[in-house]
């Protein structure tokens, strides 16, 4: 059994009979009063992240993990169909189980968690960035602008839409950055 000053970024636990990870934790020693732990924990079953304070010390309960790689197939009513790219299992994942759904296609590889001792499917991870190709973005013009930083819709080729700079035009490739949607570089 571990204790809250076990915790770290990104660990499983059990609290109150679902599982969560760690977001992010910290610390407090106030000058009065004893000390206590602020979590902010996502739920892996549904998604929702909620904010937590345990005593310092108390007992909290680890969750093993294993990240095993799948590869995306296709979507159908049940949900997207991921293969092991290794044993060629297939498994079925719901879309609300991944972050920005819409920004995986077909072919790509994602890490799965799994609970291992329910041997359940927590969430999925796209990789954190990708390279996709812009099918539609409306044109920048030089002058646009005061500043620099201004950013522009574009659709990408998976259908999803993010935000560029000003002189990324259609049929360019970018790389984005799938945890915060944003964008990251132009490949040359």
């Amino acid at each position: 059994m571990a204790t809250t000053a076990d915790l770290k970024n990104g660990m499983c636990i059990e609290f109150n009979g679902k599982t969560y990870i760690v977001v992010e934790f910290q610390h407090v020693k106030p000058g009065k009063g004893p000390a206590f732990v602020r979590t902010k924990l996502k739920n892996l079953e549904n998604g929702r992240t909620i904010d937590n304070t345990f005593t310092a010390g108390v007992a909290i309960e680890p969750v093993r993990v294993e990240r095993r790689p799948y590869q995306y197939l296709y979507e159908d009513d049940m949900g997207c169909n991921f293969m092991h790219t290794e044993t060629f299992e297939q498994i079925v994942i719901d879309k609300n189980m991944i972050d920005n759904v819409d920004l995986m296609r077909e072919g790509q590889v994602v890490e799965a968690m799994f609970h291992t001792e329910k041997e359940m499917v927590l969430s999925a991870e796209l990789p954190p960035v990708i390279d996709m190709e812009v099918t539609y973005t409306e044109p920048g013009f030089k002058g646009d602008t005061a500043s620099s930083n201004v950013l522009k819709p574009a659709t990408v080729d998976t259908g999803a839409e993010i935000r560029v700079p000003l002189f990324i035009q259609t049929g360019e490739k970018i790389r984005v950055d799938t945890r915060t949607r944003e964008y990251y570089e132009r490949i040359k």
